[in-house]
């Protein structure tokens, strides 16, 4: 277990991070690597926040609770930097990155090979491949860009990042309409998009699909070995290694709450904005129009998630689909942007967009010892719902399922449902369900969590968010703890 090589020190540490998901312990790492003293508490009795595994269904089926699926964590120019493969830490690769079935019984796939991937499309390869080829070769420079903190400097690469920022800003559903002639292509660059949780009618959609294709080509959507638990497992071992103190178990409500965190230099949260107004709690820990700018901070929609134990393979009509970590279940591009906009103005939709990841095809220890060797299988699969939805959408995430696999249902021998409201019960910092840390709209991702040229800082010197309510959002990077961390050496911690 991960509280097993926790340990609590008695001395007070020049810093403290409130929050032991990837973006606190990233933020705990980096102060650590610096040379200042460092504690972590947790209110869960378990480290990880989004990258947790977990026995949901069956005794031996491991399930990821929250994150599954990993490409920014392979991309991540912070943990790509720790060498966490020296504390165990293995990515595993399916035959392809994503597919995306549609009625006629095909599919469209994501392949690493940019090549591979247009030459599925038809009308639309010459047009895929001269969209996608800058975008693929300069990776490592737009990464910077992507997951860097806002007001970073000139871009390595201006031309590329200009070129994204022009067609990143537009709306999903309008530039793959006026990009593509072909359905094939729409459907794979609206399921790619619907990732943003927003409606593909808002601006600023279209750049989740470029990040997200880039990736697939540039550095592929593995699983983590073991199940995500095995990332958060590895950042406790590296954060452990150098001497950093972590306390799970303990809630913090105030900046008073403990000498530890009076004495601190600075204070990192890993917690929503919410959470935050709530333990700065006095009119000296936050000014008034500080407390307004953080009120106003959007949270999105939530999600409504099922883990199967199945006894075989998902019958996919599509035979992509049997080789692919991920898929996206929706069909056409006017069906998914109609789900995303039903789920926007409040509403559950019958045919939901639905995202689905097969870690065990690739990754034996998520199903028992004695059944590693047979056909038995766990599948992760959510849909979107309004945010603080407690409705249940098992009957409508597979009937989409069987949609494009019949005979799913005769596989399922085990079921476990979390609904939007209960994510939060899970984990305060998923408001309402919302798994992104705050709606992703084109505002707010770019002033989250609200206008400044330091969004990791407040106006109480010692205090910093890190989370992914902080540039560059939701995902498994460690950036928001990166940057917050650094933010906080240069203005605390000198």
């Amino acid at each position: 277990m991960l509280g097993a090589t926790l340990r609590i020190g008695r001395s007070l540490a020049d810093a403290v991070v409130v929050g032991a998901g990837p973006n606190g312990l990233a933020a705990a790492i980096t102060l650590a690597r610096a040379g200042r003293s460092v504690k972590v508490i947790e209110c869960a009795e378990e480290i990880g926040g989004g990258t947790r595994t977990a026995e949901l269904t069956l005794p031996g089926f491991r399930h990821d609770v929250c994150a599954a699926v990993h490409p920014l964590a392979v991309a991540s120019p912070f943990l790509s930097s720790l060498g966490l493969e020296r504390h165990g830490l293995r990515f595993a690769y399916a035959d392809l990155e994503a597919a995306h079935p549609l009625d006629d019984g095909s599919a469209v796939a994501l392949h690493r090979s940019l090549e591979a991937t247009a030459a599925t499309l038809g009308v639309d390869a010459r047009a895929y491949e001269s969209l996608m080829a800058p975008f693929q070769a300069g990776w490592p420079a737009l990464s910077r860009f992507v997951l860097g903190p806002p007001l970073g400097g000139l871009p390595r690469d201006p031309l590329l990042v200009a070129r994204f920022a022009a067609v990143g800003v537009r709306p999903a559903r309008w530039f793959a309409r006026g990009r593509f002639a072909g359905e094939r292509a729409r459907a794979l660059f609206a399921g790619m998009a619907a990732h943003s949780i927003q409606p593909l009618g808002a601006p600023g959609t279209s750049a989740f699909a470029l990040v997200l294709m880039a990736l697939g080509h540039a550095v592929r959507w593995p699983v983590a070995s073991g199940g995500s638990a095995s990332i958060s497992s590895a950042l406790l071992a590296e954060l452990v290694a150098l001497g950093a103190r972590i306390q799970t178990g303990r809630e913090v409500r105030s900046l008073r709450d403990g000498d530890d965190l009076v004495a601190a230099k600075a204070i990192l949260f890993d917690v929503s904005p919410r959470s935050l107004l709530a333990i700065c709690d006095s009119p000296d820990d936050l000014p008034r129009w500080y407390r307004g700018l953080l009120s106003r901070f959007r949270y999105g929609p939530g999600v409504f998630k099922v883990d199967y134990a199945l006894s075989g393979p998902i019958p996919w009509r599509a035979s992509e689909c049997r080789v692919a970590g991920t898929v996206h279940l929706g069909g056409r591009l006017d069906e998914i942007a109609a789900s995303e906009a039903a789920v926007a103005r409040g509403r559950h939709p019958e045919r939901p967009y639905v995202l689905v990841a097969q870690q065990s095809l690739v990754d034996r220890t998520r199903v028992p010892q004695e059944a590693a060797d047979s056909a038995a299988q766990t599948l992760w699969a959510y849909c979107h719902v309004p945010n603080g939805s407690s409705v249940d959408m098992t009957a409508a995430i597979e009937a989409q399922i069987e949609r494009f696999a019949p005979g799913f249902r005769d596989l399922v021998l085990a079921r476990a449902t979390r609904t939007a409201a209960s994510y939060e019960t899970y984990d305060p910092n998923y408001v309402g369900g919302d798994i992104n840390g705050g709606a992703a709209s084109l505002w707010q991702t770019l002033a989250r969590p609200a206008p400044s040229p330091v969004p990791y800082a407040t106006p109480n010197p010692r205090v910093f968010l890190c989370s992914a309510s902080t540039p560059p959002g939701g995902g498994v990077h460690g950036m928001c703890g990166h940057n917050a961390a650094r933010a906080a050496l240069r203005r605390a911690l000198r």
